[in-house]
């Protein structure tokens, strides 16, 4: 029996921890399409905020100074770098949930 044939046999007869294989490689998919329709939700907030932003500096509304950047960068910096890692480590690496971020990301 060669190797794709028993990964396929796998895929469809096989189990992990008591459940059918394909139902554990379809729980990363159904995660990547909720992340990948939130991001694109989340980027549709974050243009008009950035937008809303601009025309709120622009009318001087609100004000930005370099100093103010650079103390909120070495303030949050390490937070935002020890969280990005931490979701980076605990999101399933699988070819599945990329597949099912990207789809849920164009249908988003």
């Amino acid at each position: 029996m060669g190797l794709i044939e028993e990964m396929i046999n796998f895929i469809t007869n096989g189990s992990i921890a008591g459940l059918p294989s394909w139902a554990v490689m379809f729980v990363p998919f159904i995660i990547g399409l909720i992340v990948g329709f939130l991001a694109i939700n989340f980027l549709k907030i974050a243009l008009l905020a950035i937008v809303v932003l601009a025309v709120a500096i622009y009318f001087g509304f609100y004000s930005i100074s370099i100093p103010a950047l650079e103390t909120m960068a070495q303030q949050y910096g390490s937070s935002a770098r020890y969280l990005g890692s931490f979701i980076i480590g605990v999101l399933p690496l699988g070819t599945g949930f990329f597949i099912g971020a990207i789809v849920g990301f164009v249908l988003g």
